[in-house]
């Protein structure tokens, strides 16, 4: 596994775990957030490179800061 698939597989578990700390189903975080429950699935499983702009969708549909949103994330190395 490359570095890029370890950073996007790591930022995908974090965000899960944001997710279910949130109380948030995928459902759930895909109608908030605007994007398709496949499109966030895949980004949660690491296969997906985001887009500036579904980052600030998913922060929009957590209710969550970019602070509360990076805090904790450690790329793997």
């Amino acid at each position: 596994m490359d570095t890029k698939e370890k950073l996007l597989k790591s930022f995908g578990q974090h965000l899960a775990q944001l997710r279910r700390e949130s109380g948030m189903s995928i459902h759930q975080l895909s109608y908030a957030s605007g994007l398709e429950y496949s499109q966030v699935q895949r980004i949660e499983k690491g296969k997906v490179n985001l887009a500036f702009t579904t980052l600030i969708a998913l922060m929009q549909g957590l209710e969550s800061s970019p602070e509360r949103f990076f805090k904790g994330f450690e790329p793997a190395e």
